[in-house]
């Protein structure tokens, strides 16, 4: 099976900034696009009111939490958080490099999935830049698990996503999403699907002072009688919530620095699930490879990549 991968490192064409709410915070925030250098990766800038600001790489090893949303930095002072659905655009549009400044805590919720990003990356265009692409390819199975969740990832010729969700809510119950994730793949099948949440959990998440900003705009939401409460309803009739997973599974594995080759599965995962897993592949030198693409061909089957000596690959690991 011959997969598109692209052979050569991309950023934006040019900036763009979307503003918007925190969904935590539910303060007004926003965020500005650079293009970006071959192999300086996607860089996080947070700007503070009086001019500074402080740099973190979009990286696993920089991951500071996982309840609710993916946040880099350890430190409340620079911490960005609710980075996971601008990385999955980046992600399945294969832009390499770019500099993502924010104004606040997090990055806006927009309309709580990541069409507005796909959409907004797709106007200002994507420019190649001449570099080759190195992949980490997936040489043997690596899993993790916790109580009866758990992850893992396998060799597959391509670059594969298998998510499982399994709620006690027959609204959910348990619901499966799989594809070979390509740009045209996540634009159809998942970037459309929206963040959601329950009703019955909100005085407890706003207690904690989290989910300020969230709104029937931004989230779908379920009652405590088992139904979405958005009037317009699903996008994604009946799946959107594992639809929404996957996304967030593509966004957080987004952190390894580069794409990779291989089958990610998960069974009632999460932003935790998904971080533990990518942290126990990159921690295991023998379970994976750097390679890259033998020719300019836009078109080459994964298993023609050559294995390539990458100790820089190193700072990604936890």
């Amino acid at each position: 099976m011959t997969v598109d991968f692209l052979g050569f490192q991309n950023t934006i064409a040019r900036p763009f900034t979307l503003h918007g709410v925190g969904v935590h915070s539910g303060s007004d925030v926003s965020v500005t696009l650079y293009p970006a250098e071959a192999g300086s990766g996607v860089v996080f800038r947070r700007v503070y009111e009086d001019g500074s600001h402080t740099e973190m790489k979009a990286a696993v090893s920089e991951v500071g939490g996982t309840d609710h949303c993916t946040m880099l930095g350890f430190s409340p002072d620079t911490s960005i958080a609710m980075i996971e659905h601008l990385m999955a655009a980046l992600y399945a549009l294969a832009i390499d490099n770019v500099l993502v400044e924010v104004t606040g805590e997090e990055v806006p919720v927009l309309d709580g999935s990541s069409a507005v990003y796909i959409d907004e990356i797709e106007a200002v265009g994507i420019r190649s830049l001449g570099v080759k692409r190195r992949y980490i390819r997936v040489k043997q199975r690596v899993r993790v698990s916790e109580g009866d969740s758990w992850a893992e990832f396998l060799p597959y010729d391509g670059t594969r996503f298998e998510v499982d969700v399994d709620y006690k809510t027959p609204l959910i119950g348990h619901q499966h999403w799989e594809g070979n994730l390509t740009p045209s793949v996540f634009k159809r099948e998942l970037s459309r699907a929206r963040t959601f949440g329950f009703m019955a959990d909100v005085e407890r998440l706003w207690a904690a002072g989290l989910a300020l900003g969230s709104s029937l705009e931004n989230s779908v939401v379920i009652s405590v009688d088992h139904k979405v409460i958005n009037v317009e309803g699903l996008r994604y009739p009946g799946d959107e919530f594992v639809r929404h997973k996957a996304l967030d599974a593509v966004g957080d594995l987004a952190l390894a620095g580069s794409q990779f080759i291989g089958c990610f599965r998960s069974y009632r995962g999460g932003h935790r699930m998904n971080a533990m897993a990518l942290k126990a592949l990159l921690n295991n030198r023998s379970a994976y490879e750097v390679v890259e693409a033998p020719a300019a061909s836009p078109k080459v089957a994964p298993r023609e990549f050559i294995a390539v000596n990458a100790p820089e690959f190193a700072p990604w690991m936890a």
